[in-house]
């Protein structure tokens, strides 16, 4: 067992709900210790005016939306993807720029499946962070490369979920 102190990282992945929950309750935790936190948003849009999101600007939390919404919605695919790879971009200043302790890459898997974003650009920059920042990324279907760089993986498992049953998403519980 290493006593280094660097960063961790940490990728929350799985068909299963929760994943994004989970980084931000670590976020909460950070923000209750003094540390700085930004949040990187690469599907949901600004459209959505989730609780999270709402919480973390209150205790100032650097958010950015860079996604345009789902893909599954999206009315042009372009636009979409050049969100996303502009979110990189901000995400990838914010990992070397050390100034947060906490970053979180909400949904970041997403646009590294699609290949909008370039894998081992990201496993470089999150690799090359300065000792002191942590990176949560969340989202299904991690690529092995993250899930190789990362510290701590955990997979979340459908059992089952409400949405299969027509329930749809709710305020409060969901977002």
């Amino acid at each position: 067992m290493t006593s280094a102190r660097r960063g961790m990282v940490i990728v929350n992945t799985g068909d299963g709900k929760g994943k994004s929950s989970s980084a931000f309750g670590v976020m909460l935790r950070a923000v209750a210790r003094g540390w700085n936190v930004a949040v990187v948003q690469f599907i949901k849009s600004d459209k959505w005016q989730t609780g999270e999101k709402k919480m973390a600007e209150e205790l100032g939390v650097d958010w950015i939306v860079g996604g345009d919404g789902f893909t599954w919605e999206s009315e042009d695919m372009a636009a979409t993807e050049r969100a996303a790879q502009d979110a990189w971009e901000r995400a990838k200043g914010l990992i070397a720029g050390g100034e947060y302790d906490v970053i979180i890459l909400d949904e970041a898997t997403y646009p590294v499946t699609f290949g909008w974003i370039d894998v081992a650009d990201v496993v470089q920059a999150i690799d090359g962070r300065p000792d002191s920042v942590n990176v949560i990324i969340t989202g299904r279907d991690a690529d092995q490369a993250l899930i190789d760089l990362a510290d701590t993986v955990t997979e979340m498992r459908k059992v089952k979920h409400a949405f299969d049953e027509g329930i749809t998403a709710r305020k409060g519980l969901d977002f």
